[in-house]
This record gives structure tokens, C-alpha cells and sequence, in this order.
């Protein structure tokens, strides 16, 4: 009841539309219709109706003008009336605006004119482009029109070949039909004889022997024809193999894309010296095209119609020379042509080639330097260098040329004095002419060199040098006192001085690092003394007083890696008495003297520093440890004698002296110094010096006494408690040992190696949880440090927990990421295969660390790649010296790969560097039993303990 009670919402669409219903009206849509829609024409809705049909539908009116936008002033204004003044307003407006406008008109045309010109020089017409070659088709004769190549196919696309279609013949469609019948009936003369037989007796029997053989022997013959050894005809046709290989090595084989770009090129050139004749390099790259061809022939027929058309280019002329004498000396290389003295006159054509060129073009050097090598002989050479020089006078190329060819120096010398009177500017030649004259002429050709050419800083340096020789050669300096010699010396320090004023008046100015360049160009051609008076005159230019210091330790440094040594020694020098009272500089030039210098001047260099900077320790040490090294040792205690007076409360000037005594078996004495130190300096380091000094001779209750008395003046200095724990355990007195690291812990609680040295006292009294326990609460106190996770690593190895080591080593890497130790373990506990990889990980985590670079060298070993592994130890080294495994490690792997040559490169770099820290190498060199060993000693010691 309900669902029919229920209305339709589709009733209307079975009603009739109202009279006045347009559809989409209401909306705003309009639409088209046909006669055949409406019928009759007939009048629309009037408005009225339509109004009343929104009405009904409950739509309001739309005002039109309350969407009016209030800028547009023709729409506000549109209803208004246009009156006399608008128009005259709208007058004024106009003449205003043509007034701007043509105020602007000339320069906006210009400027259109300019955009449009710079448009058209950079995106030209392709009109435009051949403008100029279209006109010149006007000269085109018909001939030249006809040898115009065709132009191919360069777009390298295949074109679609045109299918052509036949009709087929009605034969071949009979003839196919046919193909696949069979014969089903027999023949009649086949039914009458019964069958067509060969008679038997009528022929012979087939021999199938005789027809293999004289298949093999066509055969055989054909093999030899090919091979080209028959001799049926009588004659030899033989190769001679190895001549036949050569030639086959002088054929060069072109693929068909290689011939078809060769000949695309030839074309193009052809185009190119047809349409600018006058183009050299047009002409030489078309022989150069030819000749890679294989083209000679064609190649230098080329080239002379260049040499024809453009007769003033030196290039064209060179080239053509040499297309005719390439090719011969090509063929020689091969060994194509057998070398007979005939042969050597094919250089004439290139000759007559270059004997033309001279008369189009004398003036070329580059040409008469060709002809000049053409020539076999130095008579010849000499005559065309000769005739050179006629034709150029003032060419320095050919001057040094001729002068070269001359084998007397009396010759030479005239060449040159002539040279320089052609060409008085050249100062390579009054240079030549100097060094060729003695050294009282050589002067005069100085002075007069400076004359002529007196903005020359080569003739001032070689003045300078001359003098320099004079001084210190053999034969004058014997007759000759050291301060006539000196004097001597000091003129060379003089002239460059003078000079370099000179210089500046004439407006030459030379940068000090173009002055630096000459002195290490002095110092290279062995002139030192020169070197030396241009870094006087010349090093305090264009610095600034406050970087004057810096400054020029960086250029002695830079000319120290250039291995200019006298340079930077000469830069160290001069900041020195500029500065005589730094002794960073003093040590600095110390180190440079040591390492390139002799051990005379080494010492009075010291001399000199310990002069001006008495106060530096670090000086007075190395004067005595230069004494004490070279075995002088009375020397090196007066020089230590010296320094107390100057010094009396320095701790390490007291400990040099004491560990001279020791070393040189004075051990009384030694002890009278320490004691001496403790009453003067009374520092904590003199104090655990001495106990350790007692520890070594075997005096232990002295030394126990000493740290007694030295823990209450310096309760903080945790080395006294690391002596009297290490003395206590040697004694086996376990307890005693105990209290001291703990007293040290207690006072010391930032110190590792206090920590390290406690948790490896309960490790050995066999207390590894104790043990544990010490490393975990120093992990506590000293947060993120790698000598504490790798110490607990290696107490869980020892106890034989593998497994807990590595998760150990874990934990400490993620605490200390950037650790080289924990991942050198790392990279040990990992399984072979693995290592390399680690290595890696390692490596981008800290590339520069030195323990990182060894542990890499030690795989590269482990590997038998001994060259990489020998440049990874290098490397190691050079990150830090001062780690003494690397260098036991380095040792080590030399004993078993090196020879002797290397190990003892290893024994003086090491030596050299003295190293002080690592694990074993401190453990080995404290050790008392390797008391008084030297360096390389301790680093044989340390290669042998390496595991």
C-alpha cells in the first residue's frame, strides 16, 4: 500500500512541456534548430512570458549592471552623454601622446635597428650565407659547371629502393606446373625391345682407382698454381717469404666506411681549393688527405698546385718538402728499398722544392732551417746557413745555428762578435760570446752587453757568476788569501745589488718569485755565491713587515722540496739577521743543515744560535747531542757546562747531562747530577728520572725511597706511581703493587695507563673478572677511549672468550667510530676472506690513520703483493714517524722480501726519525736489560718480538 501510495519522480516526462518551455534557457544555453524541428516559423516567448515562467520557478531578475567592473571607465561613462569638452580632453591626450612618442622615436629605431643587426650577424639567412658564392657563380664557366662533383648521399640513411613488379611469362607458369608430375606409363620402343641396356662387352669397366688419383693430381696442381710454386712451365715463381711479409706490412687495408669518408673528403677539399684558391692550409690538408690514402703520387701533385697558387705561404712550401722526402724515409723504415748510396739523391726534389720557396718567400727561417737539414754534410750546412744569413741578418735562430756547426771556439768566438753587431739586442748571443772569451774579455763583453741591452737581468746574474768563477777558481784562488777571496765574494753580492737598482730605473720590474726562480736557476748551474747575493737583494721585496717571518720560512721550505737546498739556506740566512732572536727559526735552519749540510757547519751554526737565543734549551741540546753523536763527548759536556751556567734550573739541560754520564758508563757521576737536579730544579721529572735511573742499577730500596719521597712533594704526577707498582711487581710483591695503582687511580683517575696497569696486574695475579671489572669503571671515568676497549679485548682473548672479544670490539667501535686500533683488530678477528673488505670500511672511516695504513700493508703482505705492500709501509712512515712498530713491521717484512739494500734503508730512516711511542717499542725500549742500545738496536729487537 505504501509503494503505491509512493509518488513518481519520473512523471514528468510523460507530461507535455509547458507552451513557453525553451530548454537550457534558464541556464543561459542556446542551441540551434531546423525547419523540420519547428515547422512553421513562428514568434518566440515575449518577455513578458519569459518573466513570468522565472516568476513561477521562483527565479529573481539579474540586474545587468551590478557586474560592472568600476575601473572600466568606457563601461561607467558608456551611458553618459559625449560632450565637447571630452572631446577636447581626449584631443590634448592624443598630442601629448604623439609628443612622447616621437621623442622616443629615434632612439627606439636605433635601437631596433641595433637588435635587429646583432640578430642577423648571429642567426644569418641561409640567404645570406651564400650570398657571396652565388655571385661568384656569374664567373662560373661551363666547363667548371660541369666538373662540378655530384653531391652523394651524406645523411648515411638508407633510402627505400623502388620495387619494380613483371609480369610473369606463361612459360615459366607452364614450365612450374610441370615440375611435379611423374611419368606413369612406359615408352614404346622401351615395350618392343623390353627395355633400353647397355651391352656390356661393347665398353670397358669403370676404374674408380685411376679416377680418385687424377682428382688428387688436378687437385694438387690447382694447390700449387695458388701457392705460386708450380714448375710445370719451367719456371720459378717462388716469394721470398720474408720480403713478402714486409710488404704485406707496408699495405694498409681500409675498411669501406674508412674509403667512403676518405672519399666524401676529397670532395669536400676539391670544393674547397676550387672556391678559395688562395687557402693554404686548404691545399695542404688535401695532400695530407691523399698521402693517408696511400695517394703520393696525387698527394704532391696537390701540393705543387698549391706551391703554385699560394706562393708566399711558408707552410705549403715546408710541405711539400716534406711529401717528397717522407716518403723515402717511410720506405727505409720498412726496409722496403735496399740502402745504396743512389738513393740519397732523392733529397734533390725536395731540395729544388725549397730552393724555389727561397726565391718567393727569403725571409722564412723556417725554410732555410729545412734546407739547411736536407744537407748531409757540415759544409754544406754551413754554406746554406751562410746564405741564410744573408738574406735574414737579424734572425737569432740562424746565428746560434751557424755557431753550433763551428768546431773551432776561434771560429765560433767570430761568429758571434759579428752576431752581436747585427743584432746588439739579442742577449743570448753576448751571453754565448761571453762564455766563449776569457775571463778579462769576458768582462769587457759584459760591460758592453749591459750597455746595449740595459734592461737585461740575465747579463746583470751573468756578471755575477763571472765573478763568482774568478773567485773560486782553482787556478786563482791558489794565488789568492782568503780575504782577497772573500772580497772577491762580497762584488758578487754588490753587482746584483747594483743591478737590481739599475734595473728598477730602466722600469724592469721582476717579481720576487721571478728573482727566487733565478737564484735556483744559479744554484742548479753551480753558482751558490750568486744564488745567495739574489735572495739578499731580492727576498724582502713586496712583503708586508708582519708576514715578512712567515713568509719566508714558506719559500725556504717550497725551495727545500724542490731540492733548491742552497736557496733555502740562503732565505734562512737573511730572515736570521733579521730576526736573530727567534728560535724557532734558528732550529728551523738547524734541521735544514742537518739534513742537507755538513756536520762543520751544523756546528757553527749552533755556535751561532746558542750566541743570539741562550735562553733556548732546545738549541743548547742539539749542539751537545751534535758533539756527543760525532763522539766527541768532552766537547759536549762543555757544551752542556756551557748551558748551566746559562740555564741552572732547566730540567731538560739536567737530564741530557745525566743521561750523557749514564750512557758513557759514569754512573757515580750520573748520580751525583741527578742529585744535584733534585736540589737545584727539584721537578717531578727529575725526581722519577732518578728512580728510574736506581731501578736500572738494581737499587731497588733506593729507588723505593726516592718515589717515597718524590709521591710527597708531586702526589699528582701518576708516572711515580707507575714506577714504584712496576718495581713492587717485579719483587713479586703482588699487594704492595696493588695499593700503588690504587693510590694512583685514586689521584690519578684520568690516566689510562694507570688503569691498563692495574687491570694487567690482577690479569697476571690470574683475577681476569678483577680485572674486567678495573677496565669496565675506567670506561667510566674516561669515556670514548680506544686504548680501554682494545685492552678489554685483548683480556677477553686471552681468557679464551673469541666470542665475547668480538662482541667487545663491537661496542667499542660504535663508542669510538674514527678508533685506527679497534679497527686494526677488527680487521684481524675477521676471517681471511673478509679482511679486504673491512680494510675498506676502515679506510673511509679514517683514511690518514698510521695504524689503519700498516695493518693494510701487513694484508697487501699476507697476499705476497710485495710492491704494494712495500709503498703501503712508506706511506705509513710518512703519516707517522714516530710509531716504532710500524718501523719494527717495516723491518720485519723487508727481512723476508727485501734484500739488504732495503733493510738498511729502513735501519737509517728510522734512525733518522727516532721513534719514541707504540706498544712494543715502548715496552722494549724501557726495558732495563736494553739500557744504553741504540735506535736501530731496539728496532731489531722490536722486528723480532712482532707476531
Amino acid at each position: 500500500m505504501a509503494a503505491n501510495n509512493r509518488t513518481n519522480k519520473l512523471a514528468f516526462l510523460s507530461m507535455p512541456a509547458p507552451a513557453s518551455y525553451v530548454a537550457g534557457l534558464g541556464r543561459g544555453a542556446s542551441g540551434f534548430t531546423t525547419r523540420s524541428d519547428i515547422g512553421p516559423a513562428r514568434e518566440g516567448p515575449s518577455e513578458e512570458t519569459i518573466a513570468e515562467a522565472r516568476a513561477k520557478r521562483g527565479e529573481e531578475d539579474v540586474d545587468p549592471e551590478q557586474f560592472q567592473d568600476p575601473d572600466n571607465e568606457y563601461g561607467l561613462f558608456a551611458g553618459m552623454t559625449y560632450e565637447q569638452d571630452d572631446e577636447e580632453a581626449d584631443k590634448i591626450y592624443e598630442k601629448v601622446d604623439q609628443a612622447m612618442d616621437s621623442r622616443r622615436k629615434q632612439r627606439r629605431e636605433a635601437r631596433e635597428q641595433e637588435e635587429l643587426a646583432k640578430h642577423r650577424a648571429e642567426r644569418p639567412k641561409i640567404q645570406q650565407q651564400f650570398a657571396d658564392l652565388k655571385r661568384g657563380l656569374a664567373a662560373v664557366s661551363d666547363v667548371e659547371w660541369e666538373n662540378i662533383p655530384e653531391v652523394g648521399n651524406l645523411t648515411r640513411k638508407k633510402r627505400r629502393k623502388e620495387e619494380r613488379s613483371f609480369a610473369v611469362p606463361d612459360s615459366v607458369i607452364v614450365g612450374d606446373r610441370s615440375k611435379g608430375e611423374f611419368e606413369n606409363a612406359l615408352d614404346p620402343r622401351q615395350q618392343e625391345i623390353g627395355g633400353f641396356v647397355t651391352p656390356g662387352e661393347s665398353g670397358t669397366l669403370t676404374n674408380f682407382v685411376e679416377l680418385g688419383q687424377a682428382r688428387d693430381k688436378i687437385l694438387s696442381l690447382k694447390l700449387d698454381q695458388i701457392s705460386g710454386t708450380a714448375s710445370t712451365s719451367g719456371i720459378s715463381t717462388s716469394v721470398d717469404p720474408k720480403g713478402y711479409l714486409t710488404s704485406l706490412d707496408s699495405v694498409v687495408i681500409k675498411s669501406d666506411a674508412e674509403i667512403g669518408d676518405i672519399k666524401r673528403a676529397r670532395m669536400l677539399f676539391d670544393s674547397l681549393v676550387k672556391s678559395n684558391p688562395k687557402h693554404a692550409p686548404g691545399w695542404i690538408a688535401a695532400a695530407c688527405l691523399e698521402e693517408h690514402a696511400g695517394r703520393m703520387v696525387a698527394a704532391r701533385k696537390i701540393i705543387r698546385a698549391g706551391c703554385e697558387n699560394c706562393p708566399k705561404s711558408e707552410d705549403v712550401w715546408l710541405e711539400a718538402a716534406r711529401l717528397h722526402v717522407g716518403s723515402f724515409f717511410l720506405k727505409l723504415e720498412q726496409r722496403a728499398i735496399q740502402l745504396t748510396p743512389d738513393l740519397f739523391q732523392n733529397n734533390n726534389d725536395a731540395k729544388i722544392i725549397l730552393a724555389n720557396a727561397v726565391q718567393h718567400v727569403g725571409q722564412s727561417v723556417k725554410i732555410w732551417m729545412a734546407a739547411a737539414d736536407l744537407e748531409g754534410d757540415q759544409k754544406s750546412k754551413k754554406r746554406v746557413l751562410r746564405k741564410a744569413l744573408e738574406h735574414i741578418p737579424n734572425s737569432v735562430r740562424l746565428w746560434k745555428e751557424t755557431v753550433n756547426l763551428e768546431e773551432s771556439a776561434a771560429d765560433a768566438r767570430v761568429l758571434l762578435a759579428r752576431a752581436v753587431e747585427v743584432i746588439p739586442m739579442s742577449v743570448e748571443l753576448w751571453l754565448a760570446l761571453a762564455r766563449l772569451e776569457t775571463p778579462d774579455r769576458a768582462k769587457a763583453v759584459i760591460n758592453r752587453a749591459r750597455k746595449a741591452v740595459p734592461t737585461s737581468h740575465e747579463i746583470w746574474i751573468a756578471a755575477g757568476r763571472l765573478l763568482e768563477q774568478e773567485a773560486v777558481s782553482p787556478e786563482s784562488s791558489a794565488a789568492k788569501t782568503e780575504e782577497q777571496k772573500n772580497k772577491e765574494l762580497d762584488m758578487v753580492d754588490s753587482t746584483i745589488k747594483l743591478g737590481v737598482r739599475e734595473l728598477r730605473k730602466h722600469q724592469v720590474l721582476l717579481t720576487r718569485d721571478q728573482w727566487l726562480k733565478e737564484a735556483e736557476k744559479c744554484e742548479s748551474q753551480g753558482s751558490p755565491r750568486t744564488c745567495e747575493a739574489i735572495v739578499k737583494a731580492t727576498v724582502a721585496m713586496e712583503v708586508e713587515e708582519e708576514d715578512r717571518l712567515d713568509t719566508w720560512v714558506s719559500d725556504a721550505e717550497s725551495a727545500e722540496s724542490r731540492g733548491m737546498v742552497g736557496t733555502a739556506r740562503a732565505i734562512l740566512a737573511y730572515a736570521l739577521k733579521v730576526y736573530p732572536d727567534r728560535r724557532n727559526l734558528w732550529r728551523r735552519a738547524a734541521e735544514l743543515e742537518k739534513a742537507h749540510g755538513t756536520r762543520e757547519s751544523l756546528d757553527a751554526l749552533l755556535n751561532q744560535a746558542v750566541k743570539h737565543c741562550p735562553q733556548a734549551e732546545v738549541l743548547w741540546l742539539m749542539a751537545a747531542k751534535e758533539k756527543w753523536i760525532a763522539g766527541d763527548v768532552p766537547a759536549a759536556r762543555e757544551v752542556l757546562e756551557r748551558a748551566f751556567n746559562v740555564n741552572p734550573e732547566s730540567e731538560e739541560i739536567w737530564l741530557a747531562a745525566v743521561k750523557l754520564e749514564s750512557e758513557n758508563g759514569n754512573m757515580d757521576v750520573a748520580r751525583q747530577l741527578l742529585q744535584r737536579a733534585r736540589d737545584v730544579a727539584d721537578t717531578d721529572r727529575i725526581w722519577m728520572k732518578s728512580a728510574v735511573f736506581e731501578r736500572q742499577l738494581g737499587q731497588f730500596e733506593d729507588a723505593l725511597k726516592t718515589l717515597k719521597t718524590a709521591l710527597n712533594k708531586f702526589p699528582k704526577f701518576a708516572k711515580l706511581y707507575m714506577v714504584q707498582g712496576q718495581i713492587h711487581h717485579r719483587l713479586k710483591n703482588i699487594p704492595a703493587a696493588r695499593a700503588s695503582y690504587a693510590a694512583g687511580l685514586k689521584a690519578c683517575p684520568k690516566n689510562v695507563t694507570l688503569w691498563i696497569l692495574a687491570s694487567r696486574l690482577e690479569e697476571a695475579d690470574g683475577k681476569s673478572i678483577k680485572s674486567r671489572a678495573l677496565l669496565e669503571k675506567a670506561r667510566l671515568v674516561n669515556p670514548a677511549n680506544d686504548e680501554l676497549w682494545a685492552e678489554a679485548v685483548g683480556v677477553e682473548e686471552r681468557s679464551g672468550g673469541a666470542v665475547q672479544a668480538k662482541a667487545m670490539l663491537a661496542r667499542g667501535l660504535q663508542e669510538c667510530p674514527t678508533s685506527g686500533l679497534l679497527w686494526s683488530l677488527t680487521i684481524w678477528a675477521e676471517p681471511r676472506p673478509v679482511r679486504k673488505t673491512r680494510s675498506v670500511d676502515a679506510l673511509k672511516k679514517s683514511a690518514d690513520n698510521p695504524l689503519i695504513i700498516c695493518t693494510v700493508a701487513r694484508l697487501f703482505w699476507a697476499e705476497r703483493k710485495i710492491e704494494k705492500a712495500r709503498d703501503w709501509f712508506t706511506r705509513a712512515i710518512a703519516t707517522a714517524p714516530d710509531l716504532g712498530d710500524t718501523w719494527g713491521w717495516w723491518l720485519k717484512f723487508e727481512r723476508m722480501h727485501g734484500t739488504e739494500e732495503h733493510r738498511e734503508e729502513v735501519r737509517t730512516k728510522c734512525v733518522a726519525a727516532e721513534p719514541h711511542h707504540s706498544p712494543v717499542w715502548q715496552s722494549i725500549a724501557k726495558d732495563d736489560s736494553n739500557r744504553g742500545k741504540s735506535v736501530k738496536e731496539i728496532l731489531e729487537l722490536v722486528a723480532d718480538a712482532l707476531q
